[in-house]
C-alpha cells in the first residue's frame, strides 16, 4: 500500500489522529456482526424510505418534467465479492452523457487529466442545473435505500465503484469488497471528493478490515453534519 496516501492529505490524518479507522487489523467479520448489520441496514433504511418517500416522488417529478426521461437512473457497479448490480439514482445528467463526456475530453485536456486522475470533474459538462443540486445535497442517493433493502448496498461501506476502477485498488480490491458497498462510508465524512482517489482507497481498506456495528453507527451519525456542510460534494 505504499505511496497509496500523500503525507499532506489533512482528511486521512484526521482519522488517524482521532483514531476513527485503524492503523492495521486482522479483524474478521464473524456471522453475528454480518447479522447485526443486515438487521441495521433493513431497520433504518424502510423508516427512511417511509419518510423520505413523499420527497423522493416530488423530486422524480421535478426531474421527469424537466426533460419528460425517466428520473431513476440505473448504473452498473460492483458490490460485494465483485458482483455487479443496478446502482439507482436521481438522474442528475443530460441525455447521452457518455458521449457527452468524451467530446468535453476530446477536447479539454487539463479535464481529461482530472478525469484521469480523479474519475471524476468538478465542472462536469453533463450534469443538468437541478442535478448539481441533486448532487451536492446528496439526494439524488435516496434511491440506493432500495438497493439497500435487496441487499446490494448497506448503509455503510466502501464506495460502489464501475468496473473501471477495479484496476485502481489493484491486491486491495477483494479486501476492500469483502463487505458490501454503502451509500455512506469513511471517505464521504472525511472529505469526498476533496480526498485523492489513492486516499479513498485506503479509507475503504481499513473500513473493510475493521468495520463493527460501532463504526457503522459512529459513520452514521457523522454523515448528518458532512451532507448539510456540502463540503467535497459536487
Amino acid at each position: 500500500m505504499s505511496g497509496i496516501v500523500r503525507s499532506g492529505d489533512i482528511f486521512f490524518q484526521k482519522f488517524i489522529r482521532e483514531g476513527s479507522i485503524p492503523i492495521r487489523s486482522e479483524r474478521k467479520p464473524i456471522r453475528l456482526g454480518i447479522a447485526g448489520k443486515r438487521t441495521l441496514d433493513v431497520s433504518v433504511a424502510a423508516l427512511a424510505l417511509f419518510l423520505v418517500l413523499p420527497l423522493l416522488v416530488i423530486l422524480c417529478t421535478a426531474v421527469w418534467m424537466s426533460d419528460g426521461r425517466s428520473p431513476i437512473f440505473r448504473h452498473r457497479r460492483i458490490g460485494r465479492n465483485g458482483t455487479a448490480f443496478s446502482c439507482l439514482k436521481i438522474r442528475s445528467m443530460v441525455n447521452n452523457s457518455e458521449a457527452v463526456l468524451q467530446r468535453y475530453l476530446d477536447t479539454h485536456p487539463e479535464a481529461r487529466e482530472e478525469w484521469s486522475r480523479n474519475h471524476k470533474l468538478v465542472a462536469d459538462p453533463r450534469v443538468t442545473r437541478l442535478g448539481r443540486f441533486l448532487r451536492k445535497s446528496s439526494l439524488d442517493e435516496l434511491p440506493q435505500l432500495f438497493n439497500v433493502l435487496r441487499g446490494e448496498m448497506s448503509l455503510v461501506g466502501p464506495r460502489p465503484i464501475v468496473e473501471a476502477e477495479i484496476s485502481r485498488y489493484g491486491e486491495s480490491f477483494s479486501d476492500c469488497f469483502s463487505v458490501p458497498p454503502g451509500i455512506t462510508g469513511l471517505w464521504q465524512v472525511s472529505g469526498r471528493s476533496e480526498c485523492s482517489y489513492g486516499d479513498r482507497v485506503l479509507l475503504d481498506l481499513q473500513y473493510a478490515q475493521g468495520w463493527h456495528l460501532g463504526r457503522d453507527l459512529q459513520i452514521i451519525f457523522m454523515t448528518v453534519p458532512a451532507v448539510i456542510r456540502q463540503k467535497g460534494s459536487y
